[in-house]
């Protein structure tokens, strides 16, 4: 039997749309994830305003930085015929970008920084996926 063959036939292949999909819920899932534990942190140590500065950040950093990486990666999904691989939602780039960020955050976890200081950059990175996967959700859904 053709090893080829065989590996094709049982390769995740997926639509745009499901490419798109899968695109807009990582973002958004990574970033309530990261929101939510943002605000964990900043609760326990009773500084509302951490949160409040934390969001203007991620705001900030989402018109910025992450709604043209958002739409790069829009373009990139939309040029693939159909059936490509479900991991190619990403390139090889981004899934390096996504390991070193897993972790640099579990870093900060574990330095001297206090935990309102890393419940801020969690709120803002948060924020910030959160708000920039409107892009890829509206894209999304235009999408046939």
């Amino acid at each position: 039997m053709d090893l080829k063959k065989t590996l094709l036939r049982y390769k995740p292949g997926v639509s745009i749309r499901t490419h798109l999909f899968f695109a807009a819920l990582i973002w958004s899932v990574v970033g309530f994830f990261l929101l939510t534990n943002g605000f964990v942190l900043i609760s326990l140590h009773d500084r509302l305003w951490y949160a409040v500065a934390g969001l203007i950040l991620g705001t900030a950093k989402t018109f910025f930085i992450l709604d043209r990486v958002a739409r790069k990666n829009i373009k990139r999904i939309k040029e693939f015929e159909d059936k490509v691989c479900i991991g190619s939602v990403y390139s090889w780039k981004t899934w390096g970008l996504v390991a070193g960020m897993i972790i640099l955050g579990r870093f900060l976890r574990t330095t001297v920084l206090s935990g309102e200081v890393v419940g801020l950059i969690y709120t803002a990175v948060g924020w910030a996926l959160i708000l920039a996967s409107r892009l890829i959700w509206q894209t999304w859904k235009k999408t046939p």
